[in-house]
């Protein structure tokens, strides 16, 4: 049989045949080459040592092998990593079967609704059932062929089960085609049965040649853009949302020249932070739910909204309820499926070259006078509000909290992140995914000047924060450029364990950690929604009913004592040196300023613990989301909430 044009093969294992390909692939971004696949992460086990892993061992020199700790934590490095990387560069991740796959599952679940690229390359039971069931094999007597994996279907971009070698010669390219491709691009999951890693098969030699991958830019369509000039021209009050696809373009320039050279007011979803490069009256910061009341009030009197590489998922439009009825829409996004959200007038393309197209339209065009006026006075109003919040020296007033804690903290969430502003340079990036972070950050983060926000809110992911650090540092080694993970106590809690990973291999990189005693942002909502809180701090079960122990065994007699004794005595410092970080403790702005201050450059993991004040937050958005109280509780202070949560619910609309 003959293989390929020359005719020529070469036998390979699936395993080898797939490190092999992996290494000869490359992205081509405005003639910018480069390796698509720099890197591999991986935790091996008997699903996939003998195949996968002996194909990284012998390939070491072409594709280095990251060791990790936790599965689910190695693909969140490589999503980072992608991040980072613009889309333009993707890191495989390989895992043995059944527990170590499905550990993924996560990771793939967030790159996929972030579209990031990941290349999962996961073990598998037998394709031959020879062995009988297997170890963490899953017996389905209605479909024998169903494994573990199969839950990777829905959350995958790409999925293909390699039972055969030859399914390789038409998985591999099209794996590419999606890790390449902004519009499909997510978790492409190769399925590979323990057994078929290690078959051998004569492979065409043309499949090992180089290949280059083009990660295309849409023109846009001149009318389109013509149609959208029009309506900004004739609106009185525009706004512009920009979301995280004008940074994957590399279009902050030109969106911020649009901004500067219309009064255009840009502002930004979580994915967009940053979009903006210089500080400026068109840059009005973060929009809905945890966006500024400035520019939520913006929002809800503009009369045309320009949607510009984003989702437009709930956070950024208040469950639908932000925009006024009658407001129009028009958008640029490279995917027509977000594009035409909300009734736009679209424009299918690439937004940096759509927006080039919009600012030769428009020419001269500036927005009405009254409208900059609104804008200025918005901004205004604000500023002093941020600063306070913000402000580091300024002494915490228990009167104005008497319900917040007692505890060692001296200072708020909001003056921690005021010390990180005033710390950062430009080439930093900050990083945050869930709980309070993001959300403060988007409030009040200034991410201008080269201050890079990192912020991953489309699967609000607790644990993605201090793995997605490495992977930005893989993208940028440059020391001086500090990258900062900003997490709560509860999200470090969860998964810690890369802290090893970056000892391990001499990463820098820096964990700050607000300990304020529990899930507080969670907590927060609860109290808007029940009116009691409920399992969200860190307590020990006071001695108000039985002990846990006897409350199970006498399930129905007895009723437990509730969470809500002392605070939980973590040490959080003593964990992490254990893991091998450097630490520090602090408890005033001056300290954490010390501490930052004496880490920077730093080639190891740095974590820092502040003790900040729990449950004191930032001025709030102004705006309603759509989580519901109970309809039927026979509790007055809930039913009292479900009325409130009735009339938000009235100001929600369809826009189509």
């Amino acid at each position: 049989m003959v293989h390929g044009a020359s005719g020529k093969t070469v036998r390979l294992t699936v395993a080898q045949a797939i490190v092999r390909y992996i290494t000869a692939q490359h992205s081509v971004v405005d003639g910018e080459r480069q390796r698509f696949i720099p890197a591999a992460l991986g935790i091996f086990g008997h699903g996939n040592v003998a195949g996968l892993g002996q194909a990284f061992a012998a390939n070491l020199d072409q594709l280095p092998f990251i060791q990790g700790r936790n599965e689910q934590s190695l693909g969140h490095i490589a999503v980072g990593y992608a991040k980072a990387a613009k889309r333009r560069q993707a890191l495989a991740v390989t895992a043995s079967i059944g527990p170590g796959a499905t550990n993924t599952l996560t990771a793939a679940g967030l790159a996929t609704v972030n579209r990031l690229p990941l290349l999962l390359l996961l073990g598998d039971t037998y394709a031959t059932r020879r062995q009988g069931p297997v170890l963490q094999q899953l017996e389905n007597p209605a479909a024998p062929d169903t494994t573990v994996n199969d839950a990777f279907r829905p959350v995958s971009r790409f999925f293909d089960r390699i039972s055969r070698p030859e399914h390789l010669m038409t998985a591999l390219p099209q794996a590419f085609r999606v890790l390449a491709n902004p519009v499909e691009t997510g978790a492409v999951v190769l399925s590979l049965p323990q057994d078929v890693q290690s078959h051998a098969h004569d492979w065409p030699v043309e499949m090992f040649e180089p290949r280059d991958w083009k990660i295309r830019r849409p023109l846009p369509d001149p009318a389109e853009i013509g149609e959208i000039a029009e309506l900004i021209r004739r609106a009185e009050r525009p706004l512009v949302i920009a979301g995280g696809g004008v940074i994957y373009s590399d279009a902050q320039r030109e969106i911020t020249d649009l901004g500067r050279s219309t009064d255009l007011p840009i502002s930004e979803t979580f994915g967009g932070k940053g979009a903006v490069l210089e500080p400026g009256p068109f840059q009005v910061g973060g929009i809905g739910l945890e966006g500024t009341p400035a520019t939520n009030h913006l929002a809800q009197h503009a009369d045309l909204i320009v949607h510009v590489g984003t989702r437009l998922t709930d956070f950024a439009t208040a469950s639908q309820s932000l925009f006024a009825a009658d407001a129009r829409f028009a958008s640029v996004n490279v995917s027509e499926f977000d594009a035409i959200k909300e009734g736009a007038v679209a424009a299918v393309a690439d937004a940096q070259l759509a927006l080039r197209a919009l600012a030769d339209e428009l020419g001269d065009y500036s927005i009405p006078a009254a409208w900059r006026e609104e804008i200025a006075r918005e901004q205004d109003a604000w500023a002093p509000k941020r600063a306070a919040a913000l402000d580091p020296d300024r002494a915490f007033v228990r009167a104005d909290h008497p319900d917040a804690p007692v505890t060692n903290a001296v200072i708020t969430q909001g003056q921690l992140i005021g010390v990180l502003q005033e710390h950062a340079r430009s080439g930093d990036t900050i990083i945050a995914a869930a709980g309070s972070p993001p959300g403060d950050l988007q409030k009040v983060w200034d991410a201008t000047d080269g201050r890079h926000a990192h912020l991953e809110f489309g699967f609000s992911c607790m644990g993605y924060e201090l793995p997605a650090a490495i992977g930005v540092r893989l993208a940028d080694p440059n020391p001086e450029h500090r990258v900062t993970a900003f997490i709560g106590d509860g999200t470090f809690l969860m998964q810690p364990t890369e802290i090893v990973t970056a000892a391990a291999e001499g990463i820098g990189f820096t964990l700050v950690v607000s300990e304020n005693h529990g899930f507080q942002v969670i907590r927060r909502l609860q109290m808007g929604k029940t009116g009691r809180h409920f399992a969200n701090e860190f307590r020990y079960r006071d001695e108000s009913g039985a002990s846990l122990h006897q409350a199970v065994t006498e399930v129905g007699e007895t009723k437990p004592g509730r969470l809500e004794g002392d605070y939980l005595k973590i040490d959080l410092i003593e964990i992490a040196h254990g893991l091998g970080a450097e630490t520090h403790y602090v408890e005033t702005a001056d300290e954490f300023r010390a501490a930052l201050d004496s880490t920077r450059g730093a080639t190891h993991p740095v974590v820092i613990v502040v003790a900040t004040v729990p449950q004191v937050d930032l001025p709030g958005a102004e705006v309603w989301w759509d989580v519901s109280p109970a309809e039927v509780s026979g509790d007055k202070v809930v039913e009292e909430l479900y009325d409130e949560y009735l009339e938000g619910r009235a100001d929600q609309k369809w826009h189509g």
